[in-house]
């Protein structure tokens, strides 16, 4: 069943995101990359890369809703999994397609998953 991840420390669950991918760059590596999960706040990144805390991705949803762009911190790198990802800022334009996608995402999810 799909449910939202969340940790205890996470306070905005994220949704699973099969069928997302993002273009992003952090010098000194760019690739696609497909999205394990997705919330307002974060999402998790498949990558074999390895970046440091800290460091800064820009995104570039490759996603139906159309363009959406995003900066964000990396959190936390899983070896041989990928990157955990804070949302910094997504730019503004792309909010409406950004809030699309999400309730898209969402429209996959029974009502109990948002159940906390």
């Amino acid at each position: 069943m799909l449910t939202p991840s969340s940790p205890a420390r996470r306070r905005i669950p994220r949704l699973p995101s099969s069928g997302v991918w993002v273009y992003w760059e952090a010098h000194p590596h760019h690739d696609v990359s497909r999205v394990r999960d997705l919330s307002p706040a974060g999402l998790f990144l498949e990558t074999r890369f390895r970046k440091s805390e800290g460091d800064v991705v820009q995104l570039h949803f490759l996603v139906q809703e159309g363009r959406i762009r995003a900066d964000a911190n990396v959190r936390y790198a899983t070896k041989g999994e990928g990157l955990g990802l804070q949302l910094r800022a997504v730019s503004p334009n792309d909010i409406p397609q950004f809030e699309e996608l999400l309730s898209r995402l969402r429209s996959f999810l029974p009502p109990a998953a948002f159940a906390y």
